[in-house]
């Protein structure tokens, strides 16, 4: 059964309807806060893929954009929100091909190109709905129905652009390199893409036995001598063309004792780890130089039989390599050019046969006979390839050792399949090329937290390579690049009006079933076709600053006057991707970064800081806590905690309860209290000089609280800049208003109307203050005071108007701290508060207090004295003995706070004035009641009191236990 909103879900959904109904946000964009506006201030969104729900991730990433925005609003800067949607790449296939059954990218062929593009396009908007509610129930202040989408014309235009200007500059090449690519999708991947996909799985490495061929310069061998070398990848040991060793390294020849009596070459200091107690005689030390150039038998003999390959001569001997050591394996690094970069490389350098024997799915080739169809990593078993080399070796006496180990590898971060090292052809941005660049342009950069900055980006830009940007998919923007089939000649084609001036056609579609049917001809008489590739869909991403505004072909002075943007905000993954890339396509085209200034949240996960899981149902759900809670409430929650600043957060629904409760709930009550007996009251500015200590001391408070969270939000701290809310709401509501109840009701006009002058100002502050953190109680704040403007969203920011006043803090902070160790006293002794006593001591006070200060003390501990005494130590001591006086006093509060529960109970008003009956047999209740009648009568809004028990049927009665007697009371209007 559905739960019925409660009253503040239902306050917040009517604030929702007046926003939007009066525009409010599209004003605040149009007419920034403040008598000189500042100009633009401008804040890129990172699209989110519309393909499932919004989920805790997206929540906290869309409070930090709506928070600091609206700030930077109410300092008088127009803060354009657009928001976008991310339309191309995997995330879109794969939801299609799942729904089409597809298990491999030969299916997407069969239906044709066009009819999948189709159907991707037809998939990508489809939550936009529910993400719309849940975003503007969250209260975001962002333009959705104008969102820009990275699949229409004009942002892929854009785009074009951008490839072509890097062109341009030198920055793009194609070339053939060793890169990860998924089997299943067919395509290349980046090398952020790489590192977000790594899962700890079990895996299967063998020490493979290779033979030497040659002689070795050795007496006493009397057999085979075998190389010994590790791998961790079976399966690549088919195209294994070389061994590598380190020539400066020191390798042994051994000879085992036993039946077999076989003859190893190894590294000297791996020889424990690998032969792990058995018995060998060391024949022979030397350095690996000794062994280079020594041919051996290949473990498979399928291409070295083919006396066609290129490079054959070179292959299956020992070469240096710089990257082998003595960490891990025997030494002796198994090479294959077609399955890893240092492997390609060394193939390069010595000229090595390549031998590529599977095919981009994964698939081993029939040259392989044995293994031929095989999957060399199976998303169902990863390892049963690698097993059936592994047995295959050991049926042929060419497997020494094998063994299970556990390790991290890379798996795609959206199929979930193992990852291949593969060589194969790709275009790339030379990021090498820029690098210097780009690191001197990222000290520009301010991140919040900071530690970011040299550290998870600093290190990435510092460990970046060329970024591969070519995929062999379908739904994406394309490589706006077409070749000649006759001269091999290269075009680069930048915008929508050079493809129509060379094709003579009209562009109305960029995608690929579209541009690939375009040819036109070249100067040598040859036809120019595109390449078939299409673009690494974080390539739309980091082209986004320029392509939301299709520029240069629109709001080319706009787009130029505000880059870079004043802010960005995303999860820490993005620092190895949106936030690198938009900062590598600057540099690369602008030669700027792309942003100034970038707040880095954490993750959301289960309270049991497990990965939130819909299968496992360990999370509550948004809309839910939306409906229960209100935004407000999970605001504070999100933004008090330390996932802002790139720490992760165990979600607590009890969190976002304890926010509403302890925070939201307690200021209600201040401005419920402050309507109650504010009404008709003149408003006009206290004189600061003029007003009582407690009024200094909020005022203060007040600028202190502006100056703090003021200065945080000009540094993009945002939990130093919500959490002194939370604190100063509850000094307004425990300290001030607590301590001024009595003036807000009293007979005096001046000290009523001053008191209610101060909240008044406190309170309107405190609306603008908390605007941009919790907008629906700002709104409700600013509404119950009667502020000037349609809404507080159209207010400025406050300014510090007190004067500096660090002596007024301090003194209350020592009153408060006497306080608090007096009721601790009276809490040990079983004293109650409303008790008065005669005398506290208080020792240990350095400050000069006076009369004001102590009679906060005296009102608050319920004392008629106090006492001041020298020492080092804050130390009080309460008189604990209570005269016949003293307890009638105690009485009368009982009295009060009893009569004023029932009124309460009842349903009646301050305007509600009443009668009391009350019957007690107990003398001390009889002449505390006599003696302070008229207090009575005050503190109660009652005009009369009868000694009787009367039968009224309107009465409101109540019989409770006061101290050893009972005592009857009821109360008439």
């Amino acid at each position: 059964m559905k739960q019925t909103k409660n009253d503040w879900v239902l306050r917040e959904e009517k604030i929702l309807k007046f926003w939007q109904k009066n525009q409010i946000f599209e004003k605040s964009v149009k007419t920034p806060a403040g008598s000189q506006p500042q100009g633009d201030y401008v804040f890129y969104d990172g699209p989110p893929f519309a393909t499932g729900l919004p989920h805790y991730g997206h929540i906290v990433a869309s409070v930090i954009k709506d928070t600091v925005p609206r700030y930077w609003t109410m300092k008088g800067y127009r803060v354009e929100r657009k928001w976008g949607w991310d339309c191309h790449g995997l995330p879109i296939e794969n939801i299609v091909e799942k729904e089409m059954g597809s298990r491999k990218k030969k299916d997407i062929e069969k239906i044709g190109v066009e009819r999948f593009n189709q159907l991707c396009r037809s998939k990508v908007l489809s939550y936009t709905e529910d993400w719309k509610k849940i975003i503007q129930r969250l209260g975001r202040f962002v333009d959705m129905e104008n969102a820009y989408k990275t699949m229409d014309l004009d942002f892929m235009e854009s785009v074009w652009w951008v490839f072509k200007e890097l062109w341009k500059k030198g920055l793009i090449y194609e070339g053939y390199r060793s890169m990860h690519i998924c089997p299943r999708c067919e395509t290349t991947l980046s090398q952020s893409e790489v590192t977000e996909g790594y899962k700890i799985t079990k895996d299967l490495s063998c020490i493979a036995k290779f033979e030497l061929a040659d002689s070795l310069d050795f007496e006493k061998i009397s057999g085979p001598v075998y190389f010994l070398a590790w791998t961790t990848t079976p399966w690549t040991l088919i195209g294994n063309v070389a061994l590598a060793v380190n020539k400066e390294i020191d390798y042994v020849l051994i000879k085992t004792k036993g039946k077999d009596n076989e003859y190893f070459v190894l590294a000297q200091k791996k020889l424990e780890a690998v032969f792990e107690g058995k018995d060998y005689d060391i024949l022979a030390q030397f350095k690996g130089d000794k062994i280079l150039g020594k041919k051996y038998k290949p473990l498979f003999d399928y291409y070295f039989k083919d006396k066609n390959l290129s490079h054959r001569e070179n292959g299956w001997q020992v070469y240096h390599g710089d990257f082998v050591n003595i960490d891990e394996g025997t030494g002796i690094v198994h090479i294959a050019p077609a399955f890893g970069e240092d492997d390609m490389l060394l193939g390069k350098k010595y000229r090595l046969p390549f031998i590529q024997y599977v095919d981009m799915s994964g698939r081993i080739k029939d040259q392989a006979v044995d293994f031929a169809g095989l999957n060399v990593k199976p998303a169902d078993n990863h390892m049963a390839t690698d097993i059936e080399i592994i047995k295959y070796l050991g049926r042929r006496n060419k497997l020494f050792a094998k063994k299970k180990y556990e390790h991290s590898y890379p798996h795609c971060w959206r199929c979930d399949t193992p990852l291949i090292n593969y060589a194969t052809h790709s275009w790339f941005v030379a990021i090498t090329k820029i690098k210097e660049k780009m690191l001197e342009k990222a000290r520009y950069i301010n991140w919040s937290p900071s530690h970011i900055k040299k550290g998870r980006f600093g290190n990435w830009l510092l460990g970046a390579r060329d970024w591969s940007i070519s995929r062999q998919r379908f739904w994406a923007s394309v490589i706006p690049v077409w070749v000649c089939d006759k001269c091999n000649k290269k075009k680069v084609v930048g915008s929508i009006k050079e493809l129509e001036k060379l094709s003579h056609q009209k562009i109305f579609d960029l995608h690929k079933h579209i541009v690939d049917k375009i040819v036109f001809s070249c100067d040598c008489g040859g036809v120019m076709k595109r390449v078939p590739d299409v673009l690494d869909t974080w390539f739309d991403s980091g082209a986004m600053p320029y392509a939301q505004m299709h520029y240069p072909f629109e709001n080319k002075q706009k787009f130029e006057n505000n880059f870079p943007a004043e802010f960005i905000a995303e999860g820490q993954d993005q620092t190895r991707a949106w936030f690198y890339y938009l900062h590598a396509i600057a540099v690369g085209i602008k030669e700027s970064h792309a942003y100034k200034n970038v707040i880095v949240n954490g993750i959301v996960l289960a309270e049991d800081g497990k990965k939130m899981s819909k299968k496992l149902k360990n999370y509550p759900d948004p809309q839910e806590i939306l409906d229960n809670y209100g935004a407000d409430a999970l605001r504070y929650y999100l933004l008090t905690s330390p996932v802002t600043q790139a720490e992760n957060l165990n979600f607590s629904e009890k969190g976002v309860e304890e926010a509403l409760k302890k925070v939201l709930m307690i200021l209600n009550n201040v401005v419920k209290f402050f309507v109650l007996f504010s009404e008709n009251a003149t408003i006009k500015k206290p004189n600061f000089q003029n007003l009582t200590v407690l009024d200094k001391w909020i005022l203060t408070r007040l600028n202190q609280t502006i100056k703090e969270i003021t200065q945080s939000m000009d540094n993009y701290n945002l939990v130093k800049a919500t959490r002194p809310l939370g604190k100063f709401i509850t000094d307004l509501s425990t300290w001030y208003l607590r301590r001024s109840r009595d003036r807000f009701k009293s007979q005096n006009k001046k000290e009523r109307e001053q008191v209610i002058q101060v909240t008044y100002f406190v309170l309107f502050d405190l609306s603008r203050l908390m605007a941009p953190f919790l907008p629906f109680i700002a709104e409700y704040v600013y509404k119950e005071i009667k502020g000037k403007k349609e809404s507080v969203h159209l207010e400025s920011w406050p300014k510090t108007e007190a004067p500096e006043e660090e002596e007024i803090i301090l003194k209350m902070e020592l009153v408060r701290k006497i306080v608090e160790k007096s009721l601790f006293k009276r809490a040990d002794a079983g004293i109650k508060v409303r008790q008065p006593l005669q005398k506290l001591t208080v020792q240990g006070v350095k400050e000069n207090l006076d009369e004001e200060y102590l009679k906060l003390v005296k009102e608050e501990v319920n004392v008629k004295e106090i006492k001041i005494k020298k020492g080092d130590k804050l130390e009080v001591e309460l008189d604990t003995k209570i005269t016949p006086e003293l307890k009638q006093e105690g009485i009368l509060r009982e009295l009060v706070r009893l009569i004023n529960g029932i009124r309460k109970q009842a349903g009646f008003t301050v305007k509600d004035t009443i009668s009391i009956y009350w019957e007690s047999s107990d003398k001390t209740v009889k002449e505390a009641i006599s003696r302070f009648k008229l207090i009575l009568l005050k503190e109660t809004l009652a005009d009369k009191i009868i000694q009787k028990r009367p039968d009224l049927p309107s009465l409101q009665e109540k019989e409770v236990k006061l101290e050893t007697t009972n005592l009857w009371i009821g109360i008439k209007k």
